[in-house]
């Protein structure tokens, strides 16, 4: 037993004599063996080479030109905000006689050119001369009043990257956004090394490459910007988390070149409590009406919290959506200033055949459908408005016996006809099969006679849902509509409906939106999970086009997805994303985030943040201004914002 506890002893003395052996090695290494990596290769002459567990590489450009005039305060702004960067810019003042002396010299030099040109008859580059000389004199007479002083500096980024071809790339980028402010920067080259050491921090500047600033042009280098994010009016959408201070969102703010926006963020991460809240309050605060397209059947309790509709459709259900309906628009006359409603049959013509083409393709996506197919559906539904007598008439829409009423009461004033259906539709493609005497559309009519009767009604299709006339209205001035689509087959069935309820909300919610903005409602459109879109190019399409056009109706679309990569990789898609001012990540997947730092040149801080930050923080980005927020809904509000299933059963 004795002998037991001596081993025991001996081995604790000699644990704690090795563990003080590592800690005075540790102490003898410097600061530079812990954080150096394992080399640096400097023999390229366009960029350097940082070796460590994985290598990294570097490229060093210094600002080579730059405008004769510079705005307060946007002159490096894309040089500082550009992402995995770093920048160094040297400032060194001048001694008042050395300005002068050196001011009246280049007076000197352009009175003599001046001269030389006049004398040659070019009178325009005399006048360019004369102008010169008057600034030049001018600001020689402030420097020896004191009003003004000359500096020197130089300026020096070093951008990196994980392999040549995205160092190349990203060089490329710097370049065209610092050209859009009309300065030029060019790699260091065969400097690279030299470069690469003035921008550490050890203040010592090894390159020459200087510019003359005076003291109202220098203080346009300093990054004197912040990012706050907040309107003059708005609602409380959440806190910045650097400054605890509320951030004020503004939907509508006539500071947005669109009012769209975009919500990423992973499961879990918070974007149905955000859109929930943000819904609620702007709908309580500022008046916005807001639809949504609910495809996880979310947002119901919404609508009764706001006294709004909550709409179901189902295999089970007695509502109908029609996806031929068609509505009058009002359009502001450009010349006149006044509106007028005007209906457009070709493009409902387009609308309607975009969704049966999806319908068609089926949940395969078949590739049986061409052209073709695209235009004997396309004739089919032409001939069905044009069977009722429907045409760009306004009151083609309504029956003939009615009385005329004027524009601004027509709608109120007439019966509408009644609308062709799928089934209708079906029909007319199954009587001219039998009259079809071209070989080429033979298969095709053969085809759409043998897929689209699961669509109609006649047939008891299975999914005959949208098939009729629709049984309601959307009624104006009701603060939230819930369309609940949460009950259709997940794999093809639910996509399908989002595409088909967005041409009918077009035409019913937002058409009837004016022009005018005084006189418009403002409108939000909420579509949850819109990847489930991506697979259907026509349904890629008309989310396209609405995003680019909701702005004129003075509606707001928001769409919500999981995967950001499912936009960034769809060029047909990325219209949704150009057309969104304003863009909120919660928390992400680190399998994205790189494709988010790519696109929205992200620091490496934030993107660090975006892939540890709790449920309901996030980045929020409007326009060029970006802000960390964290959403926190009151007591009150997550009791109907709440959409996880155990928070919601424990309450």
């Amino acid at each position: 037993m004795s002998f037991m506890k001596t081993n025991k002893k001996e081995n604790m003395q000699r644990e704690q004599n090795h563990n003080k052996n590592n800690d005075s090695k540790l102490r003898k290494k410097s600061l530079k063996d812990l954080i150096a990596p394992a080399g640096i290769n400097a023999t390229f002459s366009n960029h350097l080479e940082i070796i460590s567990s994985k290598t990294r590489y570097a490229r060093s450009m210094v600002v080579s030109t730059i405008p004769r005039m510079c705005t307060f305060p946007e002159f490096l702004r894309a040089m500082y905000t550009f992402g995995d960067a770093n920048i160094s810019v040297f400032i060194t003042p001048r001694g008042e006689n050395s300005s002068q002396t050196e001011l009246n010299r280049t007076i000197n030099e352009l009175e003599s050119e001046r001269i030389v040109a006049l004398k040659r008859g070019d009178i325009n580059r005399e006048r360019l001369l004369e102008q010169k000389r008057l600034e030049a004199e001018e600001l020689r007479d402030q420097i020896a009043a004191g009003f003004n002083k000359l500096y020197e500096a130089s300026m020096i980024c070093t951008i990196f990257a994980y392999s040549l071809d995205q160092l190349d790339k990203y060089t490329e980028l710097l370049s065209s956004e610092m050209a859009k402010t009309l300065i030029d920067v060019k790699p260091a080259w065969a400097v690279q090394e030299e470069a690469f050491k003035t921008n550490l921090p050890f203040c010592e500047n090894k390159l020459n490459k200087k510019h003359v600033f005076d003291r109202n042009s220098m203080a346009t280098v300093f990054p004197f910007f912040s990012s706050e994010i907040g309107h003059e009016k708005g609602i409380p959408i959440g806190f910045n988390v650097q400054t605890g201070l509320p951030v004020l969102f503004d939907n509508f703010s006539p500071t947005l070149t669109n009012y769209n926006m975009v919500i990423f963020g992973k499961s879990g991460a918070g974007k149905g409590v955000t859109i929930k809240t943000l819904t609620a309050r702007s709908s309580v605060l500022m008046g916005i009406e807001s639809l949504a397209l609910d495809a996880e059947g979310e947002y119901g309790v919404v609508a009764e919290a706001l006294g709004g509709i909550n709409v179901t459709i189902s295999p089970n259900s007695n509502t109908i959506i029609n996806l031929f309906d068609i509505e009058p628009e009002i359009i502001r006359d450009e010349i006149t200033g006044r509106e007028r409603a005007v209906l457009n049959v070709e493009n409902k013509v387009e609308d309607v055949t975009q969704a049966l083409l999806t319908m068609a393709r089926g949940s395969t996506r078949s590739s049986e459908v061409n052209e073709l197919t695209k235009q004997i559906i396309a004739e089919s539904v032409a001939e069905e408005y044009a069977a009722l007598g429907i045409n760009n008439d306004v009151n083609s829409l309504y029956l003939s016996n009615e009385e005329t009423k004027t524009i601004k009461r027509e709608y109120f004033g007439k019966i509408k006809k009644k609308m062709p259906t799928i089934g209708s539709w079906y029909r007319r493609i199954v009587n001219k099969t039998k009259s079809n005497e071209n070989e080429d559309y033979r298969f095709h009519y053969s085809y759409l006679i043998k897929v689209m009767k699961q669509y109609t009604r006649e047939f008891d299709g299975q999914m005959a849902y949208f098939d009729g006339q629709s049984t309601f209205e959307l009624l104006e001035g009701v603060p939230f509509i819930n369309l609940d689509i949460s009950q259709l087959e997940e794999r093809f069935a639910r996509p399908l409906a989002q595409q088909i309820l967005l041409s009918w909300i077009w035409e019913k919610y937002v058409k009837k939106n004016s022009e005018d903005k005084s006189k418009a409602n403002k409108k939000r459109v909420l579509i949850d999970e819109a990847w489930m879109l991506l697979p259907y190019p026509e349904a890629v399409d008309f989310l396209n086009t609405m995003a680019r056009r909701a702005r004129k109706r003075n509606v707001s679309l928001a769409v919500m997805s999981q995967k950001f990569q499912d936009f960034y990789e769809k060029p047909e898609v990325q219209a949704v994303l150009t057309s969104s001012d304003t863009k909120l990540f919660l928390a992400q997947d680190k399998s994205e985030i790189q494709y988010i730092r790519e696109v929205f040149k992200l620091s490496e801080g934030e993107a660090n943040f975006l892939i540890t930050c709790s449920r309901g923080e996030g980045l929020l980005k409007v326009g060029n201004d970006s802000a960390v927020i964290a959403i926190r809904p009151t007591k009150k509000e997550f009791e109907f914002v709440e959409t996880n299933m155990n928070n919601i059963i424990k309450r």
